[in-house]
């Protein structure tokens, strides 16, 4: 029985200035928020990475050098331009140069291989990419196999004035040495964006091409969410929307800046969306963090800057509290820590509050909805457990295998429908047939629950989820009852295959430094804390886990070592 379609509960629930749609006539394009924010705040400072700052003036004029460099060597509105960067400042400026001068962003992370970089850049037809100097070597090897019009090799130092051992140091704390490579055709991206050139004006709209941002890449071949102007610039405004009336406080002076903690790279869609141009859009400054697996240097940083803002997943904002030196941190500014992109776990929430004194808002969202759909009201005191309510402009349904819509309380498949959904898989209708419902909404692949008020609660991903004679077992909920054992620091579950059973559940954990246990113990730990057919029935100790750049844990790359041994 559908017993709630269309009542959208959650509206009941909203804050009391948040509003129930966005207005989208104020969606344009992502160029003229990047022209606004730099007309609007100019000597503001804008991006800070390694301790020096550019302002949205210095922003503009080298965005504006990039653009027409691009337009000069022939690339045309709509072309794609890949960008293989970390979190230096180079990134911001190409990003903001590539949509100005029309063209379409192919993000792309910096640690792919040459396989799969080449599967990116041949999918999107990439005519151009930049690259860090780190990794241009991998750009030398996927030239066997592409063809490129332009490369561009960008320093850890470019738009800081630095060189020599101090570039050499930077790269350093990126952690990867510059490898050697042969491009002689390859352009120097700093003497690209010195110059004052101003590109030719293009008419870039809502409906053009902002991004293809890869998705996928975990659980098979990556495929490009197209994502338009409109997705994005609605998203921005829909976060504007929920988020932004709670940022201030009585007695916050006049201009006051607000500054975003970045650790999460820019080429990932959360900190591309909320961190990079809904930070532009409010005049915000964004602290650029290159490698955050550098707790050390992590915290170093957060020690010796304001910060009001914080984004992460819950790995990262793990492993900051397990660094002695965080709770010396001072946390007095902080108004607001989201955590996304992946299940954010009590136990981690709890210790963040305690250590911190504000509560971690989660939120939810993939690649293909630009990427907010859900969040918690800023002005909890708690961590909620939820994921929240869908943001301004946004429906969800959950629903069962048949496409039916579930009663309140059962889990099924997430499904969205908003202005920030993207037009589809990039050359792929078939992917873009099955990833929609009939009535129009993204199929995201995440079984949830709704409660009545409209909150909703992530259970876990369809294609992770253990199926133990019958029963089904999530492996969100085992990480979540492992992460509370104070002697585990994190953890991991899937499924392997089980004469008796269909399948066993399987669990890999870390333990903190100096602590010990048996697999007995923790299979008792489990027994005390759920049901019999969840607890694990394999137990194993690792040092570490495999993992996304952005720390997410690959369970795949789990079942696929099993299966391997298994032959």
């Amino acid at each position: 029985m559908n017993v709630h379609a269309g009542t959208r509960p959650w509206l009941a629930h909203y804050p009391e200035k948040a509003p129930h749609e966005i207005d989208l006539t104020q969606v344009s394009s992502l160029a003229a928020l990047i022209n606004d924010a730099v007309t609007v705040y100019g000597n503001r400072e804008a991006f800070e990475s390694f301790g020096k700052s550019i302002t949205f003036t210095e922003l503009g004029r080298a965005a504006n050098a990039f653009a027409a460099d691009l337009q000069a060597r022939g690339l045309k509105k709509g072309d794609r331009v890949a960008v293989m960067l970390p979190n230096i400042l180079a990134y911001p400026v190409a990003l903001a140069g590539i949509l100005i001068g029309g063209f379409t962003v192919v993000n792309v992370n910096p640690l792919y291989t040459e396989r799969e970089l080449t599967h990116q850049l041949t999918d999107s037809a990439a005519r151009a990419i930049v690259v860090i100097e780190n990794f241009a070597h991998v750009v030398e090897q996927s030239l066997a196999h592409v063809k490129l019009d332009a490369v561009f090799v960008a320093t850890p130092g470019d738009m800081m004035g630095l060189k020599g051992h101090i570039v050499n140091f930077v790269s350093r704390k990126i952690k990867k040495a510059v490898k050697p490579f042969h491009l002689p055709a390859a352009i120097a991206f700093a003497s690209v964006i010195a110059g004052n050139a101003a590109p030719k004006g293009v008419s870039v709209g809502p409906d053009d091409v902002a991004f293809l941002q890869y998705t996928g890449g975990t659980t098979g071949v990556a495929k490009g969410a197209t994502l338009t102007h409109q997705n994005v610039h609605a998203n921005v405004l829909q976060c504007q929307a929920w988020l932004g009336w709670s940022f201030y406080r009585e007695g916050d002076p006049p201009n006051y800046q607000h500054v975003m903690v970045t650790a999460l790279p820019l080429y990932h869609i959360l900190a591309l969306t909320c961190c990079c141009l809904y930070m532009m859009r409010v005049g915000a400054k964004c602290l650029l963090v290159a490698n955050p697996r550098d707790i050390d240097g992590f915290v170093k940083t957060l020690k010796t800057r304001r910060f009001t803002f914080m984004s992460g997943v819950n790995t990262l904002y793990n492993a900051l509290l397990n660094h002695p030196e965080f709770k010396t941190v001072d946390f007095s500014n902080l108004r607001f820590a989201v955590s996304g992109g992946m299940a954010t776990q009590a136990a981690v929430a709890k210790r963040w509050k305690e250590t911190t004194g504000v509560p971690l808002v989660e939120g939810y969202g993939l690649s293909e909805t630009s990427p907010v759909a859900c969040c918690n009201r800023p002005d909890i005191t708690e961590f909620t457990g939820t994921i929240g309510y869908p943001v301004p402009s946004t429906d969800v349904s959950i629903r069962d295998l048949d496409g039916r819509e579930a009663p309140f309380g059962e889990p099924g498949e997430i499904c969205i429908k908003g202005p920030q959904v993207m037009r589809g898989y990039w050359n792929r209708p078939d992917e873009t047939a099955k990833a929609m419902t009939a009535d129009g909404y993204f199929r995201s692949g995440d079984i949830g629950v709704q409660n009545a008020d409209g909150t909703l609660k992530i259970v876990d991903r369809m294609k992770d989820m253990v199926l133990v004679s019958g029963f089904n077992v999530y492996p969100n909920e085992i990480e979540d009852v492992l992460a509370s054992n104070p002697k585990v620091l994190e953890s991991a579950v899937i499924g392997l295959p089980d004469s008796n059973s269909g399948e066993a559940v399987a669990a890999y954990i870390v333990l903190k430094p100096g602590q010990s246990a048996t697999v007995e113990e923790i299979r008792s730990f489990c027994k005390e804390n759920m049901t019999g057919y969840k607890v694990p029935k394999h137990v194993s100790f690792r040092e570490a886990l495999p993992k996304t750049n952005v720390g997410k844990v690959l369970r795949r790359a789990l079942r696929d070592e099993e299966m391997k041994k298994a032959g």
